[in-house]
């Protein structure tokens, strides 16, 4: 793996980062003219990560898992005929059931999403519509689909973190999709390794 942030990104590097819930910053997304995201394993979720993604990142806040995970749960896509190759495959937004208030704060949604990667977890632990919006990943990971949503759980099910990973859309100040040149600087204050997917394999 390579990082152009002089982070550790060796595999022990990032499988230590990431197993001690860090953040790390995804590029070169074939589907979306290489936009970046904030990911983090989802079994690792807290309400710090959740604020510091919306807080700097700015986009909307997902949890990618794999199409097994979301039949396990209840999730289905949302229905589009409209969904373009470099649309994002949603599925139906989802809450816990119990244990929210307004279900947007950092600590209701990392609560939402805890829930739903409890290994217990059933359909009825959750209630849709809510404000954690499920993106479905291909079955075939990243060698189907190039994009940081197969490449963000391919690399948490290779390290042993689990079948989700929480991605946060980056953008700049002024509202624009960032790119990596914009984010040297802050992933070496904020020690955020970014990571090209073309590194990461399946399996």
């Amino acid at each position: 793996m390579s990082s152009a942030a002089n982070q550790d990104t060796s595999y022990d590097g990032i499988s230590a980062h990431l197993t001690q819930g860090g953040i790390v910053i995804l590029a070169g997304d074939a589907l979306r003219d290489g936009d970046l995201d904030f990911a983090m394993a989802a079994s690792k979720v807290t309400p710090q990560a959740i604020n510091f993604m919306a807080r700097y990142g700015r986009g909307l806040i997902c949890l990618g898992l794999t199409r097994e995970r979301a039949w396990e749960l209840g999730i289905t896509a949302q229905g589009s005929d409209k969904t373009g190759d470099s649309g994002r495959p949603f599925g139906v937004s989802i809450e816990a059931r119990h244990g929210v208030d307004t279900g947007i704060s950092a600590h209701d949604r990392a609560h939402t999403i805890a829930v739903a990667m409890a290994p217990d977890a059933r359909p009825a632990d959750l209630v849709s519509p809510g404000h954690v919006f499920p993106l479905i990943a291909n079955p075939g990971g990243i060698a189907a689909r190039k994009s940081t949503l197969e490449a963000g759980i391919a690399l948490c099910r290779k390290l042993g973190l689990g079948d989700g990973v929480v991605l946060c859309a980056i953008m700049r100040d002024d509202g624009t999709m960032a790119r990596v040149a914009d984010m040297h600087e802050f992933a070496r204050e904020h020690a955020t390794p970014i990571i090209d997917i073309s590194a990461i394999t399946d399996g």
